[in-house]
């Protein structure tokens, strides 16, 4: 079913690659595209851009499939910590109201809050909770409660903003319910998603989500430095710009008109030059892999891929977190009894990829991989284990 060549992903041809929740390996056709764009400003500079007037349609019209929204709720920003700034920074929080999110949540998703503080705003982080009862409880990063959340909670609480996939432990929140417990009381839920778009569902509208901010060079493939971004229509009523210039004014190319007059989709939020050469990138990462395979079946076969893995680790020296099927994501953690980081280092010059975080080993594979490679990443791992 799926297209695993070296051709598309020649990564393949060095590297076991298990780390797609850092920075992963850009699909090929991306660069392609982003080369070419590059090439047409070498060649013309000004008189090419009409050539590539339909990216950004096409980078909202991809995305918006992917979301099952529509394509005017979409944004293309640089990062995940731009996207969350520009909606912490223009929502209109008084003093005293709350916000909800994680003790161990990914700096782009905490800094931003922890500076509305300054605002008189009270920022509520969930304690770390250990939902694995056959895990020893440690301090290491695990996950939360969501009945905790909904006890924190009350009438002042205007904003949740959690990651659906916890970066260190790879603890997958329950969307679907938590969407429903936010809606039901007015609160707006904005996601950090990371370690799960391109990997996992994610369907804001339907789950009752407010924003969700996600970086492209993870399980989208993509390029280093874009991102996209997706807010409701409600949330976007809401906001204050923080940020402003002349791409996110109607106006457009009348740059003597200096008339507030921005848009109210997505536009809103793409206020300056953007780098087309990402949008083309992305352009065809959506065409050619999340038009082709559904996200569901992405995320069957990593998960597929996983199970393979832990078939032939090494159970006795290696101790998987392994979430039900409500909170499992692309991210296996593994908590190993030596150094973590000395570990990585030497499953690297065997050439298998993988990163760690809070002193858990992280194997991420993605849908392109063989059986045989991660297979041999597992055998890897147990003979590692076992020169101790």
């Amino acid at each position: 079913m799926f297209e695993k060549s070296t051709a598309l992903f020649p990564v393949k041809e060095r590297y076991c690659f298990l780390s797609h929740c850092a920075v992963s390996p850009l699909y090929i056709g991306a660069a392609s595209a982003a080369a070419g764009f590059q090439q047409s400003m070498v060649e013309g500079g000004l008189t090419t851009l009409s050539t590539f007037i339909d990216l950004l349609p096409r980078f909202r019209d991809g995305f918006a499939a992917l979301m099952r929204t529509r394509p005017e709720q979409v944004s293309f920003v640089h990062s995940t910590a731009e996207a969350l700034g520009q909606l912490a920074n223009g929502y209109p929080f008084a003093p005293g109201d709350q916000i909800v999110s994680y003790v161990h949540e990914y700096p782009s998703n905490h800094f931003p809050w922890a500076i509305q503080q300054r605002r008189g705003v009270e920022l509520i982080l969930l304690p770390n909770r250990n939902p694995l009862n056959s895990f020893a409880a440690e301090e290491r990063p695990m996950g939360w409660s969501l009945d905790e959340l909904e006890r924190v909670c009350g009438p002042k609480t205007r904003v949740v903003a959690i990651s659906h996939v916890q970066f260190t432990s790879g603890y997958a929140a329950d969307l679907v319910a938590l969407g429903s417990f936010c809606r039901e009381r007015g609160i707006d839920l904005i996601i950090d998603a990371a370690q799960s778009l391109g990997c996992l569902p994610l369907y804001p509208e339907a789950w009752g989500i407010s924003a969700v901010a996600a970086s492209g060079w993870k399980w989208l493939l993509g390029p280093k430095g874009a991102a996209v971004l997706y807010t409701s229509e409600e949330l976007r009523e809401k906001l204050t710009p923080v940020l402003a210039g002349p791409g996110m004014m109607r106006q457009q190319f009348d740059y003597l008109d200096h008339r507030w007059n921005p848009f109210s989709d997505g536009r809103l939020f793409e206020y300056s030059t953007l780098p087309w050469d990402h949008v083309a990138a992305f352009a065809v990462i959506v065409e050619d892999i999340f038009h082709r395979y559904s996200i569901e079946a992405i995320r069957d076969e990593v998960f597929r891929l996983q199970d393979l893995f832990l078939a032939h680790l090494d159970r006795e020296r290696y101790r998987p977190l392994c979430f039900d099927a409500l909170h499992r994501s692309g991210i296996l953690s593994i908590d190993v009894e030596r150094e973590a980081e000395t570990l990585v280092k030497q499953l690297a010059r065997r050439n298998v990829i993988v990163t760690e975080r809070a002193g858990y080993v992280r194997v991420a594979p993605h849908f392109y991989l063989d059986d045989e490679q991660v297979i041999t990443a597992a055998r890897c791992f147990n003979e590692l284990a076992a020169r101790g």
